[in-house]
């Protein structure tokens, strides 16, 4: 309930102050290239279940959203606006929304495409045990620079001992900025295959989420 509390009463601060932020990066994508500036898609959410996260769009439409992530700003899928979006990280302010709506929290495990869950172990899948969040553990702790496995670890670190002091923490930490630490582009997806393949190649047997 605390935490839930927490998450409105943060979240709705946080969205009244980037209110007219939101709506000029909305314009400004637009402008930038054809499209809808709000990404939506659908992820693995609290328990498994499905539901619609936003984001401002940082590719074209004409490429496979279900694609590998960019590995470098030079990924030619990639916008203007979405480069910069991408590398600032601001292109995750629409999911205050989703914060506020209840299907993500302010700090909790990064929602993942909803394939890449039906391939987690019963241990790794303790990862649903919370709601999904804006920004978490991993993300402050090395982002980029680690591997999938690593990120997975990490998030069950959180969901063992997550509380509103730690939440506190690494919110504030991700408003500093700490959140870039390592990196925006993941340098290597898995332990067992490198990033060296073609920008809409699947790994490990099934698509990574583009956006």
């Amino acid at each position: 309930m605390a935490k839930r509390i927490f998450d409105i009463v943060v979240g709705t601060i946080l969205l009244i102050v980037a209110a007219p932020w939101i709506v000029l990066l909305a314009v400004w994508i637009r402008m930038d290239s054809p499209g809808a500036p709000i990404f939506r898609q659908s992820r693995a959410g609290w328990r498994g279940k499905p539901f619609i996260m936003l984001k401002f769009r940082t590719m074209r439409t004409d490429v496979d959203p279900y694609g590998m992530s960019p590995h470098s700003g030079d990924d030619p899928r990639l916008t203007r606006a979405g480069r910069w979006l991408r590398e600032t990280g601001l292109d995750e302010l629409p999911q205050l929304w989703n914060v506020l709506t209840g299907t993500m929290s302010l700090v909790g495990p990064r929602p993942l495409y909803e394939r890449q869950a039906e391939l987690w172990t019963p241990h790794q899948r303790r990862r649903l045990d919370v709601k999904p969040g804006l920004t978490g553990y991993a993300q402050v702790m090395g982002r980029g620079s680690l591997t999938h496995e690593e990120k997975i670890e990490l998030d069950l670190v959180y969901v063992e001992r997550h509380n509103l002091a730690l939440d506190v923490r690494l919110l504030w930490r991700t408003l500093l900025g700490g959140v870039s630490g390592g990196g925006v582009y993941e340098q290597r997806y898995s332990r067992e295959r490198s990033r060296e393949l073609e920008p809409n190649e699947p790994e490990d047997g099934s698509r990574r989420v583009g956006e």
